[in-house]
């Protein structure tokens, strides 16, 4: 079945290899506007999120995957936005939780190779410095905590910022229309409350979608990092 979340999905896909196949179509040395707003989208994360987090080395490698990743999170975001469709397919759990599960599995393969499968379960669920005694308590913890919750985490994170900012947009958006269609006057006069709450809370939701594309892309940096990092 067709629905509006699909059609956010297929068109972010879309907007996003049309815009870079168009930016790169003809590169040159000085870049023209379309090519430095894609190489600045790029250089953005692989600056301040891949290279400030793992080095250069490893950040120039992983910063591919990380900048699309954020570019993919923040299109799809920005479809909550747009009238007439006024929902990002991440307000359904089912898409922030693929993501989430995609970054985990990056980050639990660079961990095994890396480190080897004992030592990476090792690294991240054995606490350093903690008294053998209370490993038995503290391994449980760390074990969910670093290996089962974390696209999860990711996941619900996304997830409850984009539908909790769909539900305040459609809460004041038809409310304004059902203040304007009553019959009382006094109630219609508030419905123009109800649509500047609406615009209102429509900028306040650009900066989400910003937010969390960066906070999840973040996170996902931090997690791969965590799997390149020496043994304790």
């Amino acid at each position: 079945m067709f629905t509006t979340i699909t059609f956010g999905v297929w068109a972010s896909v879309a907007v996003l290899i049309v815009f870079f196949l168009w930016a790169y179509r003809k590169p040159q040395i000085v870049p023209t506007k379309k090519q430095w707003i894609a190489e600045s989208a790029y250089g953005f994360i692989r600056n301040t999120v891949a290279i400030d987090q793992m080095g250069k080395k490893e950040g120039v490698r992983f910063a591919p995957y990380l900048a699309t990743l954020f570019l993919f999170i923040l299109v799809m975001n920005f479809w909550a936005i747009v009238p007439g469709i006024q929902i990002s397919p991440n307000s359904h759990i089912a898409f922030p939780l693929m993501l989430g599960v995609l970054s985990w599995v990056v980050y639990m393969f660079v961990g095994f190779k890396k480190h080897g499968f004992i030592g990476f379960l090792k690294m991240t669920c054995v606490p350093p410095g903690a008294p053998w005694f209370i490993y038995p308590l503290l391994i449980p913890i760390e074990f969910l905590q670093n290996i089962i919750l974390r696209p999860i985490t990711l996941a619900l994170r996304l997830f409850a910022n984009m539908f909790a900012g769909h539900l305040i947009l459609l809460v004041f958006i038809l409310g304004g229309f059902e203040m304007l269609n009553a019959g009382n006057i006094f109630v219609q006069g508030l419905s123009v409350f109800s649509f500047a709450m609406g615009i209102a809370m429509t900028f306040f939701e650009l900066i989400v979608i910003l937010l969390q594309a960066y906070v999840f892309t973040l996170l996902t940096g931090m997690y791969i990092q965590g799997s390149l990092a020496d043994e304790h």
